[in-house]
């Protein structure tokens, strides 16, 4: 994992060289990202409690499923990826939301965050993930302004995100 080669881009996005994981985080390079929202039908978020194995922000609560784009690899393809690696199902109905800038928040990495549908069980890959669970929308807010440490910066800001641009009605 920590070396995987992933593309170092420039402020726009645009790959310049290739690097491995690690020392793309080392250096602080700005690299890409997807995060994957899954709702059920009762509205709920399926958020997962990261492995205290991980090299970033160990058990934290973040994403449905999230992970770095592998070099010349497109993002949607990488979604889709990350859903089978970390949740153990095929998700068809991927939907793009938005994509966030590289930065601090998320370590520099550009992120393009989809959404989907699903009621079904997850198999959760435990190198990956702790725990998950389904939570209410009113509830992961709450919890989000009371106790802001228990998640990913990265997840503080797409769900910042989701309320401006009133795609989650709190």
């Amino acid at each position: 994992m920590e070396n995987d080669l992933l593309d170092i881009v420039d402020d726009k996005d645009r790959p310049v060289g290739q690097a491995s994981r690690k020392h793309i985080h080392e250096y602080g390079l700005k690299h890409r990202a997807v995060h994957v929202l899954i709702f059920n039908s009762k509205n709920q978020l399926f958020l997962q409690k990261r492995s205290k194995t991980k090299d970033t922000h160990p058990n934290k609560w973040d994403s449905s499923a999230s992970g770095h784009v592998d070099t010349g690899e497109e993002y949607h393809f990488s979604a889709k990826r990350e859903i089978i690696e970390e949740l153990g199902v095929q998700i068809a109905n991927l939907k793009p939301l938005f994509k966030i800038d590289a930065c601090m928040e998320t370590g520099n990495e550009f992120v393009w965050v989809y959404q989907s549908e699903y009621d079904g069980h997850f198999k959760l890959n435990e190198n990956e993930i702790d725990s998950g669970a389904w939570q209410n929308l009113q509830a992961i807010d709450s919890w989000m302004r009371s106790k802001p440490e228990d998640f990913t910066p990265a997840l503080l800001k797409i769900w910042t995100e989701l309320k401006t641009r009133k795609i989650v009605k709190i």
